[in-house]
């Protein structure tokens, strides 16, 4: 960015738990003596998330999923999407276990900030407007912005399991599925088959667009690669549904991103 900067740069984040032990390589912003800069995926012409002021001498902070205290990023790059992605809210998955309710994994959604301008006819929404409007959730999926959900297990798990669990959230909102479909859902499920999944194991599940997802997942670091293409409109927007739809298995990351949804939409 040409020009000096002030003392002071404006960081915008979804939510307000933040940890100061992020390094400055992994900030959305470069810090040095002389000021912060930003890095390219920030633009100023775009709109941006909710405020948080820092001095110049300080970097922009991971954010903590409250439940499991698992950290995500603010901005992360996505194996196969074509540009950063913001966070917009967190939350977890539990199972219920003996009546007993145990986290299975923590979650950040991911969107490429300019979802906002497909979004206009809900500015100034709060976010319990937000969260139980079902039509705007679906505007989302359709959109052509690119989305991204992280999945931070929080314990370990055979890969059977968690497609299993997966895919019993994903059937029954495929009323009719058709050979593409089932084509779709035998990838994800081999995609999972056989794969012990350690706590601490990456996990995106991304839509590229409303009829295809990509599935990566690294238990050594972020992903760099696709494991698996799904293409399939009906699984796509099972998947979503899944998490933001009106009975997701995750209501704290779809309350989490309804606020985020309405500080984006002020």
């Amino acid at each position: 960015m040409a020009g000096a900067m002030t003392t002071a740069t404006i960081v915008f984040l979804p939510i307000s738990s933040y940890d100061s032990s992020l390094s400055h390589s992994r900030s959305p912003l470069l810090c040095s003596r002389r000021g912060i800069k930003s890095l390219p995926c920030f633009s100023e012409k775009r709109r941006l998330w909710a405020p948080f002021v820092k001095a110049s001498a300080a970097s922009a902070q991971l954010v903590v999923e409250p439940g499991t205290k698992v950290k995500f990023e603010p901005v992360i790059s996505v194996p196969g999407c074509s540009d950063s992605l913001k966070l917009l809210g967190t939350g977890y998955r539990e199972k219920v276990f003996a009546i007993i309710g145990v986290k299975v994994y923590a979650a950040g959604m991911y969107m490429n900030q300019s979802i906002a301008d497909n979004l206009d006819a809900w500015k100034g929404k709060s976010a319990s407007e937000i969260q139980q409007d079902s039509t705007l959730f679906t505007k989302i999926f359709e959109a052509p912005p690119e989305k991204s959900l992280k999945i931070v297990l929080v314990r370990d798990v055979e890969g059977k399991t968690f497609w299993d669990a997966l895919d019993e959230a994903i059937s029954p909102r495929i009323k009719a599925p058709i050979p593409t479909d089932e084509s779709a859902l035998s990838v994800f499920r081999n995609t999972f088959q056989g794969r012990p999944l350690k706590q601490g194991t990456f996990i995106f599940l991304s839509w590229v667009d409303p009829s295809k997802m990509l599935v990566s997942i690294s238990s050594d670091g972020l992903p760099s690669t696709v494991d698996a293409t799904i293409e399939s409109s009906n699984v796509a927007s099972a998947l979503f549904d899944v998490f933001l739809g009106d009975t997701p298995v995750s209501p704290p990351l779809k309350a989490s991103v309804a606020s985020g949804l309405a500080m984006l939409l002020q």
